[in-house]
């Protein structure tokens, strides 16, 4: 076992001994273990009562919940700390989970306190005092040399020579042998038990096995040896109990002054941060607002709390120094005008005043922001609104000959950009509102989404206008087509234009060509095709046209379709969806004909489709 390690279980044995004389001294039964023992918070609380000779009032006697068996251990640390005693690094929680090295310590501070500390010599005071005393003690002694609380006791000669100088009736020293360290030490350990009522705190072995005997363990037991012997002393009795009441006067006064400063500073803190919160000014963003909120509610979770902690600390305070007041028969403490604890709790309440004007004040800011921000985009989008149905209601009204209907189209074209940079604009406002937190508005119907969607269609009308003026431009110049068949090719051309781009891509016109009953190999509609590409850039209502009528003049006649439906149907008056599919016409084409052509008047099996009555209605 290492030497702290070692120090550490003599320390142990020697400290619950040292607290058991106490206990057993007032009638309570004797500890066993030190970790075990004073974990719920009890033997702690009876100890303090039994040093400090005073009731620390109600605690729970029989705590089985770990929060009662703290509160037991806290009273017992907030009454040790009322009486002048420095704990370091410990609380509750060190006491309730056995941390004995901490546990040693406090009972270490107590021994000091309440042993040791009342020991004076030659205006010396605890540990130098009491060593002080033991070698004047010890001095005519020629084989005992004091010169610590060590190893100047390990063989127990300096224990014989204490009890000698005071009873030499009970000790012969000059008999002893002075080499038998174990049976001396042993001695001087009886005869002070049973004579003196020392008991006997260490074991021999304590301090004859043990190169450095530990040092609180000899300062305790010796300390008992000046008690026992200054009792004698009705001189030293006078002193002490001067000594005991300056020490009491001393505590009271640190105790005040203590006191008067937290307060004073506690009083400066809360009145310095409402200086603050009336001085400060909002810029007028949400992002500003939210900050200041983020900040009071910083303060609310932290100075707010350690506020009410350190009030509550600083009333605790007083009433402990009127409590040890009154215990000893003292006139009453009187705090300075302003400090008193009915002037804390005025200023307190002012206090809660002001956080809740600051509560009010950026919770208004932040409704004024948002209102702003609602106003703000209702007004952008209203007259965003206003702005596509007026070009909606231009677009609707134009009139007059193509040529000048195409003019004004454009111009509206060209005013479209100028739209987005708006819409733009509304959606910059929208994502404000966003971020504040705004997600009503009374003062608009319209969100950016629909806007967008509306200006969409807007920019599709105007597409849809251009491109049907230029096909009615294209149709006017076809003089070589009758009205009928102008107004046939341009249906199918806008029934197989699906995306309304006013241009079909190949199978858009092969199916297209199909549906009029103008079928080419693949081969030939790649030619067909690409040679459109490269005289119009693409297949517009204008190359379409224009390729129907070289068909129309080359190939295409009413007879010339009949016999060619006439072929797909197998010489019946009716052809059928299956007949088409056999026939091997697109699926397009197939759709486009099952809807022009009417039905037959057989009502059972597959549907018949009278082409002869359709060509008859298509053909003038």
């Amino acid at each position: 076992m290492d030497l702290e390690a070692r120090s550490r279980d003599v320390q142990e044995r020697t400290f619950c001994k040292w607290l058991n004389t106490k206990l057993e001294a007032n009638g309570y039964p004797p500890m066993t273990s030190l970790v075990k023992d004073l974990s719920d918070g009890v033997r702690l609380i009876q100890l303090m009562e039994i040093m400090g000779d005073t009731s620390l009032g109600r605690y729970n006697r029989n705590p089985r919940m770990r929060v009662q068996k703290a509160e037991n251990v806290n009273k017992a640390l907030e009454f040790i700390t009322s009486r002048g005693v420095k704990l370091t690094n410990i609380g509750p929680e060190d006491i309730i989970d056995g941390n004995l090295k901490l546990i040693l310590g406090m009972i270490w501070t107590l021994i000091l306190r309440f042993t040791i500390a009342d020991i004076n010599e030659e205006g010396l005071s605890a540990k130098e005092g009491l060593l002080l005393w033991c070698q004047r003690k010890t001095a005519p002694y020629k084989e005992v040399n004091v010169q610590d609380f060590s190893i100047s006791w390990s063989d127990g000669l300096a224990l014989c020579a204490l009890i000698h100088c005071h009873r030499p009736d009970l000790i012969d020293y000059d008999k002893l042998d002075k080499s038998d360290r174990y049976r001396n030490t042993q001695l001087a350990f009886d005869v002070a038990e049973e004579h003196l009522g020392i008991p006997q705190l260490l074991e021999v072995a304590d301090l004859c096995d043990n190169a450095h005997p530990d040092e609180r363990s000899v300062m305790t037991y010796i300390a008992s040896y000046f008690h026992a012997f200054s009792s004698m002393d009705q001189a030293e009795t006078v002193s002490r109990r001067v000594e005991k009441f300056a020490e009491l006067m001393h505590s009271v006064w640190l105790s005040k002054n203590d006191y008067e400063r937290r307060v004073r500073e506690l009083l400066a803190a809360m009145l310095e941060i409402q200086t603050r919160w009336s001085a400060v000014q909002f810029t007028g963003t949400y992002t500003d607002a939210k900050e200041h909120s983020a900040m009071f509610k910083n303060y609310k979770q932290t100075t707010k709390r350690a506020w009410v902690t350190e009030k509550q600390d600083v009333t605790t305070l007083f009433g402990n120094v009127q409590t040890k007041l009154r215990t000893y028969g003292l006139r009453e403490y009187v705090p300075p005008p302003g400090l008193s604890l009915s002037d804390l709790d005025v200023a307190w309440n002012t206090l809660l005043a002001a956080e809740a004007n600051r509560t009010r004040a950026i919770n208004a800011q932040i409704r004024q922001i948002k209102e702003r921000l609602r106003k703000k985009f209702a007004d952008l989008a209203n007259d965003f609104e206003q702005r596509l149905r007026a070009m909606s209601s231009e677009l609707a009204g134009i009139e007059g000959p193509l040529e000048v209907q195409h003019r004004q189209v454009e111009e509206l074209k060209t005013r479209m950009p100028a739209l987005s940079d708006a819409l733009a604009t509304v959606a910059d406002v929208e994502m404000e509102c966003t971020a504040a937190n705004v997600d009503e508005n009374d003062y608009t119907v319209f969100t950016c989404q629909d806007l967008e969607f509306e200006l969409e269609l807007l920019e599709q009308s105007v597409s849809k206008k251009l491109a049907f003026i230029d096909n009615q431009i294209v149709s006017r110049n076809m003089t070589n087509l009758t009205p009928a068949q102008l107004e046939q090719f341009e249906g199918t051309f806008r029934y197989f234009d699906r995306d309304e781009s006013n241009t079909l891509n190949e199978s858009e016109m092969a199916a297209a060509l199909a549906s009029l009953g103008i079928v080419y190999s693949d081969e030939d509609l790649d030619i067909i095709y690409d040679q459109l590409l490269s005289e119009y850039g693409a297949v517009t209502f204008e190359a379409f046209i224009n390729l129907l009528v070289e068909i129309t003049e080359d190939q295409t006649s009413a007879e010339q379709l009949r016999e060619a439906f006439r072929g797909i149907a197998a010489d019946k008056p009716f052809v059928t969806e299956l007949d088409l599919r056999v026939a091997q016409l697109p699926a397009n084409a197939i759709e486009f004909l099952r809807s022009a052509m009417p039905p037959t008047q057989n009502g059972a099996g597959e549907p018949e489709y009278d082409y002869e009555a359709w060509l008859d209605a298509v053909f003038a």
